[in-house]
């Protein structure tokens, strides 16, 4: 399987003027992303959607597999919300390879505020390594 990174990915793509713009940077707990959630992701009044939670952690494990040099896709995704995210509060964003069989990356990543260390959600996933390619115009 090959993919490519353009630039307009909603989770991480600079260029996607509607998605998070989310920056992941390598870092000695894994690949770290700092972000705080605008109102138009709003679910309950004053509360992020869940599905946006699920979105910074799936970015979370696929780029920890990118910095750990075995790039993928995501199969498996297994999310546990601990609290709801509170809109405008800033959250750390943290994804961790645990170890690589074969063609599998296994990762985990953890949504906590930026402050507190307070957990907002964790997940586990499942990689399937993949060919990449990344050609990004414009940026």
């Amino acid at each position: 399987m090959e993919v490519s990174f353009d630039g307009h990915c909603f989770g991480c793509g600079p260029l996607n003027v509607d998605g998070l713009r989310l920056t992941f940077e390598p870092g000695p707990d894994g690949s770290v992303a700092e972000f705080e959630v605008p109102d138009r992701f709003q679910s309950w009044a004053g509360m992020a959607h869940g599905g946006i939670v699920a979105l910074m952690l799936d970015e979370a494990v696929g780029w920890a597999a990118w910095h750990a040099g075995h790039p993928g896709v995501t199969g498996r995704l297994q999310v546990s919300y601990r609290r709801p995210l509170k809109l405008g509060e800033t959250v750390r964003v943290v994804g961790k390879v645990e170890k690589v069989r074969r063609t599998l990356v296994y990762a985990s990543a953890v949504v906590e505020n930026r402050d507190d260390g307070s957990r907002i959600a964790d997940a586990t996933a499942t990689l399937m390594m993949a060919d990449t390619t990344v050609d990004i115009e414009g940026g």
